[in-house]
């Protein structure tokens, strides 16, 4: 970029902190006010409010942190231009404090995406193994792999909680936890039914195969969002031994857990817990997120069919190929967006897919 055109953006661009897409002086009363009510003397007598105050509150205080950070970069650079105009060193100071603004103004555009309700809260992921065979089983893992680099990347915290092995290699499925701020924001766009194209390396005769592997993945609820009631009456909660990462105790014990949700036919399994009675707690941490989602998704689909408004078929299932033979390409169907590196894209660098599908979701759904 020529650095007269990165030096008129700094000297136009104001400051960050007037407000504006950003809105800082809005956040800064947020955080005032959640800091003053959890001065309060009564504030933990409810735990679990208390804790989403204080995430919240941390949350916030990291954006106005974001916002101070790119602010004085530019004012940095407004001040090297005043001070030193065309003096020799100048241009590549300014160049220099410019392309940091503009990595961290890309950062909080990405940011300012996440307003929907749930976009803030941890990801919880399951990957199950489609159409295939042993190629299918093999691709769940290779996805499951490029989502924990992924999260690694990014500074998340991942948490395997199930895994169930294949009987040649790979994976039958696969449920894990990606914590971290917008975690499920982030990750929303990735599910549905991802396509692989390669060479199979399972195959004797070298011979091509398409494999497929379904992702779901739905927002952790936290503190006071859990409003789904499960009777106890509509569980079937079955202990099995455990395998995978837990070691010898847990495969010695039945200490794995399995909860089926009766009325739905909803089932979901923890098993890398030390105790029953963690992987209980872990369980239905994940049915009450899953039941959540599937509340919201008939709440949306009936308002759609009552407005009569019907999703694009780019919304459906599949998602994305991988194609790695006999060209090396991933293309996202909903977006269009192609990319080659397809080596770098199985080791976690899936953001190019990501920013488009959300700016795509803010036109399909209105959000300013």
């Amino acid at each position: 970029m020529n650095p007269n055109y990165r030096r008129s953006r700094a000297l136009a661009s104001g400051s960050l902190r007037s407000g504006g897409v950003f809105d800082y002086a809005g956040k800064q009363r947020s955080l005032a006010e959640l800091e003053e009510r959890s001065r309060a003397g009564d504030f933990w007598t409810d735990a679990a409010r208390a804790q989403v105050t204080m995430k919240q509150i941390a949350d916030l205080g990291s954006e106005i942190e974001e916002l101070d950070a790119v602010g004085k970069q530019l004012d940095d650079a407004r001040e090297t231009i005043e001070i030193l105009g065309d003096e020799a060193g100048a241009a590549d100071e300014v160049d220099r404090l410019i392309e940091q603004a503009f990595k961290g103004l890309d950062a909080l555009e990405m940011a300012a995406n996440f307003d929907q309700p749930y976009d803030s809260h941890g990801a919880i992921v399951t990957i199950h193994a489609g159409a295939g065979g042993v190629d299918a089983a093999d691709w769940t893992e290779i996805l499951s792999r490029m989502y924990l680099r992924w999260a690694e990347k990014r500074g998340y915290r991942a948490h395997v909680t199930e895994e169930s092995l294949a009987e040649e290699a790979g994976l039958k499925s696969i449920t894990f936890f990606i914590r971290g701020k917008n975690a499920y924001g982030m990750l929303e766009s990735e599910r549905g039914v991802h396509r692989l194209v390669r060479i199979s390396p399972f195959d004797a005769a070298a011979r091509r195969h398409t494999s497929f592997a379904s992702i779901d993945i739905v927002p952790e609820i936290e503190g006071n969002d859990v409003t789904t009631e499960i009777n106890s009456e509509d569980l079937r909660i079955e202990t099995f031994k455990a395998g995978g990462a837990g070691g010898q105790y847990v495969n010695k014990t039945e200490s794995a857990i399995r909860i089926i949700h009766v009325p739905t036919n909803t089932i979901v399994a923890s098993q890398q817990e030390r105790s029953q009675l963690q992987n209980r707690e872990v369980a239905m941490t994940i049915l009450r997120a899953k039941l959540a989602q599937r509340e919201r998704e008939e709440r949306e689909t009936k308002l759609m069919e009552l407005r009569g408004e019907r999703r694009a078929n780019e919304w459906g299932s599949q998602i994305r190929s991988y194609v790695l033979n006999p060209y090396q390409m991933v293309k996202d169907h909903r977006t269009g967006v192609e990319s080659g590196n397809t080596a770098a894209i199985l080791e976690g660098e899936i953001d190019e897919f990501i920013w488009p599908y959300l700016q795509q979701r803010k036109r399909f759904t209105g959000v300013a």
